[in-house]
């Protein structure tokens, strides 16, 4: 296992220095000969983010996906070739990202990417990976757009996504607080997307939007947003806001005493947001695809291994980013294997339509790599705070979890036009 740090100038410097190999060396697919031996290492570019809005999901995404690359290569690796890694920070910003994208195929040749939080920056990396045929694993971003218009044969989509968890949601919301919904939305395509599918979810169950508010990335004062929710006094608000930006809502939310009433809905809560807040930060019904309490087969030897590991971590229990990150390298690994080849079309084949046992996978329900979308259709959770929690730790309340055809997004697969294998550029890695 290796691991590599890179600072943001040496990326800048490498990706103008890239474009020049690039236009020297030609098309990529008649070029591109890494692994000739079996003692070659296989090569994963780690693109989690390591600063901006979501570095702390991007830090427990990481360690996911390097648990699984330590038990892989403790089993001996893959087709016998030992599972190497290099990290390089995507800033939570979609312009690094796709330079980061450039540098891990051109320079550092890596032949699989595998790694996001932020959508816009997935999108990005999946672009660049697209050109050059390299898999890309979308661990843990979750707009829409990844499995719909921004699809690629390329890419695989592990986390569910904003209309998975709304559908989980929506309906019953209504019922039970009234019609009458705010919603406060994090600017940028996640948060848009995710509001839109929420949006039409409320139409489909005769509800309504009273007021939408947009949230800028990176903001830390929520005053003025939640005047707002005073004035229109709605009967719920559906908040898509992530990382950073989200702890300081919760925050504020529970300083004003406002955690209890309107109704609070938001769309997914990753772990690593919370983690360590006071349990009345943690107001509302929320979304996830994993919690580290479920009582299921394999559950907490899997809490174990995360702590043998990483036993000086602040955080003491792996959360939904961390799983993520960890089954998307695990899922990637396996269809290298089942494939018998690093081809990247053989590898495509393999994990699309993928069956995942639910006992493998630690949840309720089987789950399948979607061949049409690329996005796993997996169990949803729904959460609340856990009041009568057991350890420290015990944050959530799981109070529901539905089966992946309940809450399945069918407007992605009808935006999602993947690329034909013959026009993907074919390479061994």
């Amino acid at each position: 296992m290796s691991k590599i740090r890179i600072t943001r100038r040496a990326i800048l410097g490498a990706a103008a220095a890239g474009s020049a190999v690039s236009l020297f060396a030609g098309p990529w697919k008649h070029n591109r000969v890494w692994a000739q031996g079996a003692s070659k290492p296989i090569r994963i570019g780690i693109t989690a983010d390591a600063s901006g809005q979501y570095a702390n999901s991007g830090a427990s995404d990481k360690r996911g996906m390097m648990m699984a690359i330590s038990e892989a290569n403790e089993r001996g690796g893959v087709l016998g070739r030992k599972i190497e890694f290099v990290h390089i920070d995507t800033e939570t910003t979609a312009a690094t990202g796709s330079r980061v994208a450039e540098r891990m195929i051109s320079r550092e040749q890596c032949g699989f990417l595998v790694g996001a939080v932020h959508s816009g920056v997935a999108n990005a990396i999946s672009q660049v990976a697209q050109k050059y045929g390299v898999i890309y694993i979308n661990t843990n971003s979750s707009s829409p757009t990844e499995a719909g218009q921004n699809c690629h044969r390329v890419k695989f989509v592990f986390d569910g996504n904003g209309t998975n968890f709304a559908k989980a949601a929506v309906k019953s919301a209504i019922e039970r607080f009234g019609p009458d919904w705010m919603l406060l939305t994090n600017d940028y395509v996640w948060g848009h997307d995710t509001a839109a599918a929420t949006k039409s979810l409320l139409k489909e169950y005769g509800g309504k939007v009273i007021e939408e508010v947009l949230i800028p990335q990176g903001t830390r004062d929520f005053t003025s947003a939640l005047l707002k929710v005073q004035q229109r006094k709605p009967g719920v608000i559906s908040a898509a806001i992530g990382g950073d930006d989200q702890k300081a809502m919760r925050q504020q939310v529970a300083q004003l005493g406002m955690g209890d009433k309107p109704a609070w809905i938001n769309s997914q809560q990753d772990w690593d947001d919370v983690y360590g807040l006071p349990v009345d930060n943690l107001f509302g019904v929320f979304g996830t695809t994993w919690y580290y309490r479920l009582d299921l087969p394999g559950v907490a030897d899997f809490v174990k291994r995360y702590q043998t590991m990483y036993p000086e971590t602040a955080m003491r229990s792996p959360g939904n980013v961390f799983y993520n990150g960890y089954m998307s390298i695990r899922e990637l690994l396996g269809a290298i294997e089942r494939a018998g080849t690093t081809n990247n079309i053989a590898v495509i084949k393999a994990l699309e339509g993928h069956k995942m046992p639910a006992r493998d996978r630690m949840q309720h329900f089987d789950a399948t790599i979607d061949a049409e979308t690329h996005q796993v259709q997996q169990t949803i959770y729904l959460a609340t705070a856990n009041r009568a929690a057991k350890e420290k730790d015990d944050l959530f309340e799981i109070l529901s979890h539905a089966k992946p055809d309940d809450v399945r997004d069918t407007d992605s697969a009808k935006l999602c036009k993947l690329e034909p294998y013959d026009k993907t550029p074919s390479f061994d890695a």
